[in-house]
């Protein structure tokens, strides 16, 4: 697969929750997708875990497919691991009436994906200095309150996905001057208004 081929989003479903719902491999496939290709040994430095840790969630992440071996990276006994898919789409229909211990899954998946949110915000508020102007005018930390249907709620959400498909296919290659890879975070969700 090249940079440019277009990788498709996964949608879960209670098996594929059962492979995913664990931090460490939430963060091992974030790393994957976000970095490219790398060993267990490679992913165990960058996230201050052991080799062995991370081999076994890399092989649990296999058996459900969410990772692949990479072997044009390897070289002699080396295993090389990569993200099989671009993202991943939670639809909470398909786990519609679903038993105690999928909705407990489903429940440590959209923690976990709001942590990694908090974290990279995080990040970015404490390095934005060391990035350019022209990036700090590029990037974007907002909110806004509307009053919606659920049926609008949707139809907004469907309409911003779109928009971020349309600019993934426009998207540039590494060797683009100036380019940088960049982390979109979308939420909606209602709020009280008592």
């Amino acid at each position: 697969m090249t940079e440019h081929e277009e990788r498709k989003q996964r949608r879960l479903d209670p098996r594929s929750l059962r492979g995913l719902a664990h931090p460490l491999r939430m963060q091992l496939l974030d790393t994957l997708r976000q970095r490219g290709p790398a060993t267990a040994s490679q992913l165990a430095e960058r996230l201050g875990e052991s080799s062995g840790a991370t081999s076994y969630h890399l092989r649990q992440l296999a058996a459900h497919g969410f990772v692949e071996d990479a072997p044009e990276h390897g070289k002699g006994r080396e295993r090389w691991w990569r993200a099989v898919d671009q993202g991943i789409v939670f639809d909470t229909d398909e786990f519609e009436g679903a038993g105690p211990e999928v909705r407990g899954l489903a429940e440590v998946f959209l923690r976990e994906v709001a942590g990694t949110h908090a974290r990279e915000l995080a990040t970015w508020l404490n390095t934005r200095d060391r990035w350019s102007t022209d990036w700090s005018r590029g990037s974007d930390m907002s909110d806004a309150t509307l009053r919606l249907t659920p049926e609008l709620a949707a139809e907004l959400i469907a309409k911003m996905h779109a928009l971020i498909d349309d600019y993934r296919s426009r998207g540039t290659g590494t060797d683009t001057p100036g380019s940088e890879q960049v982390r979109i975070h979308t939420h909606l969700f209602p709020i009280e208004t008592d």
